[in-house]
């Protein structure tokens, strides 16, 4: 029997949401951290600090509410849904098959964006609702900033657990780019808060570019010289990311 690549993708897809259904950690840090963190996000912004930077309280916090699934439902799922499954030997069971490597890891990773790209969804209309954010003035940048998120988490997600032995530790390998997210790319404090050199260099971060999209989509106020970089620093850490997953990804346990 002949199967189509977006067969094997739904199958694998519904496999890896059985799984994960049963990780009852990896789901409640996937659910409920991204549903948590914009609150205390809130609750320490103020107009009076957002003075002079174009910002609004309601558009930080989506705009980073945002984030926080991408961080937490998508990539630190993920880094736990690889590390399981290369572990397990599930992923060199399929390698076995028709599938290709590709269609590997992004059937893993099909649930987990899902997940993510439905709480932004639902994050956003809360914060529209509670906050009086508003609708977003330019949401083709909304729309680009999902896309190109979505993949570059599963990428570096993908990419972490390289550097990792076992499901722990590649949690431990997950901290350092989850902390610089959530502190240098804008998620807690916005660059327009941080000294110029120090956003400069932030500015570089992998996923600082998929924030600048998601919160210029939402107030308008990114020109079309910023809109531009981000865009090209967002596709070349992907780019960066998928070549060094075909590179040096993992597809079985260290021995």
């Amino acid at each position: 029997m002949t199967t189509t690549p977006a067969g094997r993708l739904r199958a694998l897809g519904r496999a890896e949401l059985t799984l994960l259904g049963r990780s009852k950690g990896v789901l409640f840090t996937a659910l409920f951290v991204p549903l948590v963190l914009p609150l205390s996000l809130r609750a320490s912004l103020t107009e009076d600090r957002l003075e002079g930077t174009g910002l609004d309280v309601g558009t930080v916090v989506v705009s980073s509410a945002m984030g926080f699934s991408l961080l937490f439902a998508v990539y630190s799922a993920l880094v736990s849904v690889y590390a399981a499954r290369r572990e397990e030997l599930v992923l060199k069971r399929l390698r076995t098959g028709e599938l290709r490597d590709a269609e590997i890891l992004a059937g893993a990773a099909l649930p987990s964006a899902a997940i993510g790209l439905l709480q932004c969804l639902v994050l956003a209309a809360a914060c529209v609702l509670a906050l009086d954010a508003g609708a977003p003035d330019a949401p083709q940048l909304v729309i680009v900033g999902l896309l190109l998120g979505l993949p570059l988490c599963a990428a570096l997600a993908a990419l972490t657990t390289v550097m990792s032995r076992s499901v722990e530790s590649a949690q431990v390998a997950a901290m350092p780019l989850m902390l610089l997210t959530m502190f240098g790319s804008g998620s807690f404090v916005p660059l327009e808060l941080l000294p110029d050199k120090l956003a400069s260099v932030c500015e570089l971060l992998p996923l600082t570019p998929v924030l600048t999209l998601l919160r210029g989509g939402w107030n308008g106020g990114l020109s079309g010289a910023d809109t531009l970089q981000a865009l090209l620093t967002a596709v070349a850490w992907l780019v960066l990311a998928v070549f060094a997953v075909r590179r040096w990804f993992r597809w079985e346990p260290r021995h």
